[in-house]
């Protein structure tokens, strides 16, 4: 047992590197409350572009989601911090690492976004068209709202894997608190620092698991 407290529950090494874990988490905070709105206001243009129903904008939103979707996101960070300065586009690490998760949640926040929209019978639209609403007017008065509303559950959970993502950051040298973890761990020469970032990773999403729950529940109880 006193092995084990050693290792993993060292509170002398944590205490010499709390400053360092306090600055990533912020970093971590600071990524999070930009991908996140960055990449669902994305998603909801892509969405509501898609409701358009132009065959040409459709497949040019089709191949967006499905690229940002399917291609690797630490590569994705990997090429946007690395190689675009062989092209004379050279970003610093916050704003390479918060574009490189902003396009790639974005598909996933327009596919939600288009699932919701798609939930809503067409002839919400249609009268409200009939009133002389514009197309963008009925998306944003009368659809998106109520698409909103029905996506709820997965918007939130989508929002935990985007925040759990943000630990990819550190691949660009960002020091977010998975790299400011793993530099206390290497000062320390003791994986506490480690087992500190895992809990503080818990606490900060763990009121979000249990509002996904909740309202899983909700919606079963209301069918």
């Amino acid at each position: 047992m006193e092995d084990f407290l050693y290792n993993f529950a060292n509170l002398e090494s944590l205490a010499r590197v709390w400053p360092l874990l306090l600055k990533g988490f912020l970093m971590t905070l600071l990524l999070a409350a930009v991908i996140v709105p960055g990449g669902a206001l994305l998603g909801l243009a892509v969405a509501v572009l898609y409701s358009m129903h132009r065959r040409w904008l459709n497949w040019l939103l089709i191949v967006y989601v499905d690229f940002f979707r399917s291609f690797p996101p630490i590569v994705l960070l990997i090429f946007i911090y690395y190689a675009l300065p062989v092209l004379g586009i050279e970003l610093p690490a916050f704003l390479a690492a918060s574009l490189g998760l902003i396009l790639n949640s974005s598909g996933y926040y327009g596919e939600i976004f288009r699932a919701g929209i798609e939930s809503i019978p067409r002839g919400q639209a249609e009268a409200a068209r009939a009133t002389g609403l514009s197309h963008l007017q009925t998306m944003t008065h009368v659809i998106v709202p109520q698409a909103f509303k029905n996506v709820i559950p997965a918007l939130t959970t989508n929002t935990l894997e985007v925040i759990k993502s943000s630990s990819i950051a550190s691949v660009v040298a960002l020091q977010e608190l998975l790299k400011s973890a793993r530099t206390a761990e290497s000062i320390v020469f003791n994986p506490t620092p480690l087992v500190a970032a895992a809990l503080i990773y818990f606490i900060l999403l763990w009121p979000l698991v249990r509002l996904v729950s909740a309202l899983d529940k909700r919606q079963i109880a209301a069918r």
